[in-house]
């Protein structure tokens, strides 16, 4: 009989924390409800450079939404980001840490009002607010939580729809939603649109190097706003994107969205651990890829790993500050895009169909994430690890493989670097994984954001390094 009761119960009888993670028996990550493919993700993935996409995030983030005179508090006290410039209408890309300096995950925090915010992430950030909101803050949190993956044909209600226009004609589709002109505000500034007649809440977003809006509103107007957004976009092309093709954005803008919650050792956080279930995402976590390191701590990631130090401000106090303000940024490796070398990437691809070859650990299309947490090592032509590899898939628009990974300080662009691909040993018990060998793939070392139009366009801060504020 299975009695475990809480993360902290799951972890003491594995004994090694990575080696229950890196066998989870967590099936394939899915994005929930939104149809694969509308057309076909290729074509979906490239609209988003060429004319006009519609990204329905309605179903795949919790919604956490957080009132009351100790809202402000606990975010400051959570968070590595500044709070002394954050007005109301306002967004900013929320990274709290753990005490060893290590994230626990990243997501947009949303400032309605004085006293209501509302944050839109995954599972670990969402789990590290509502249990420190319980620690004396007078604070109300309610959370939306994602809709599941496997509905089986069952209802699905949220809170609120979400849906983005982004591309190059975006904001012909926006000014014709509207009736007329549409003032371009600042990156991250929130407003009001009206679309069929309702007025929506608005965020100032950009993507392909052209201005773009995120919309949500109650989830009873889903459809009406959803054909009518379509509809409007017709005539400049809008595609609406499947869940194919989503995640290619991400990929080619630079975003890194499953980071390891740095949350697993440490005496500081055992009450956290006691209190997560033993069923959560912590819990379930699937660790992947050939890095493999028997400390759980080699899988935390700085906020420099992943482009967030521009965001570090010591204006105030907050969780992990200690840990953070003893690191010496010029030391820590930096976020970059690997560009895959295509007759590496050919051999894998070719794999499956090769009866005489050897078997590699399958290249899914379009985004090849086969665990919750990718960690592939990276060697530099002398054989010296110099980064990790950690989220990996094809750009339809580059017609390339590509992967977002984090280097030391000294490997420049246009290095030629190895990425390891597959696990050792065959492989581990991962439901993902079939018995394979590894291969190493050459790659040249690319800026990040690695669309040059994003790479230019977006604010400061937000998904590349050279932040100025936050």
């Amino acid at each position: 009989m299975n009695t475990n009761k809480s993360l902290q119960d799951v972890l003491d009888a594995a004994g090694n924390t990575v080696e229950l993670l890196r066998n989870s028996q967590l099936p394939a990550y899915g994005f929930p409800v939104v149809p694969a493919e509308f057309t076909n993700f290729r074509r979906e993935a490239k609209a988003w450079h060429t004319t006009a996409v519609m990204y329905d995030q309605t179903h795949h983030m919790v919604n956490l939404w957080l009132s009351g005179p100790g809202a402000l508090s606990l975010l400051a006290d959570t968070g590595v980001n500044s709070f002394a410039n954050f007005p109301v209408d306002s967004a900013k890309q929320f990274v709290p840490v753990g005490p060893s300096g290590g994230v626990i995950g990243d997501g947009i925090l949303f400032r309605l009002g004085e006293a209501e915010f509302v944050f839109v992430g995954r599972a670990p950030v969402c789990n590290w607010l509502t249990f420190r909101a319980g620690q004396g803050y007078d604070v109300e949190v309610r959370r939306d939580e994602r809709s599941s993956p496997r509905t089986f044909g069952k209802a699905v209600k949220r809170d609120v729809w979400r849906f983005q226009i982004q591309g190059p004609r975006a904001w012909d589709v926006i000014e014709k939603l509207n009736g007329g002109p549409v003032e371009q505000l600042k990156f991250f500034r929130l407003s009001h649109l009206t679309v069929a007649g309702e007025r929506v809440r608005t965020l100032r977003h950009g993507m392909a190097g052209a201005p773009g809006l995120e919309l949500w509103g109650p989830y009873e107007s889903y459809d009406r706003i959803r054909e009518t957004i379509l509809e409007a976009g017709r005539e400049f092309g809008l595609e609406p994107v499947g869940a194919r093709a989503y995640g290619v954005s991400a990929l080619e803008s630079g975003w890194i969205p499953s980071s390891l919650p740095a949350i697993y050792t440490g005496d500081e956080l055992r009450a956290y651990r006691e209190w997560l279930p033993a069923t959560g995402y912590e819990a379930m976590n699937a660790l992947a890829g050939s890095f493999v390191s028997d400390d759980i701590e080699d899988y935390y990631l700085t906020p420099w790993d992943l482009g967030y130090g521009g965001h570090v401000k010591f204006d105030h106090d907050f969780v992990g500050r200690d840990a953070l303000r003893a690191i010496d940024p010029a030391t820590q490796r930096r976020k970059v895009t690997l560009a895959w070398h295509a007759e590496d990437v050919a051999k894998i691809l070719a794999s499956p169909v090769d009866r005489d070859g050897p078997a590699y650990q399958l290249f899914e299309l379009p985004l090849t994430t086969y665990g919750s947490a990718t960690f592939d090592t990276v060697h530099d032509a002398d054989g010296r690890t110099v980064g990790l590899s950690l989220y990996t898939g094809y750009s339809p628009f580059g017609r390339e493989a590509i992967s977002l990974a984090t280097v030391d300080p000294d490997v420049p662009f246009g290095a030629e670097v190895r990425v390891v691909w597959g696990e050792p040993g065959g492989g581990t018990r991962k439901v993902t994984v079939e018995p394979h060998e590894q291969i190493t793939v050459r790659a040249i070392v690319s800026p990040a954001p690695y669309t040059a139009m994003a790479r230019e366009t977006y604010r400061h801060g937000w998904r590349s390094e050279a932040a100025v504020s936050s």
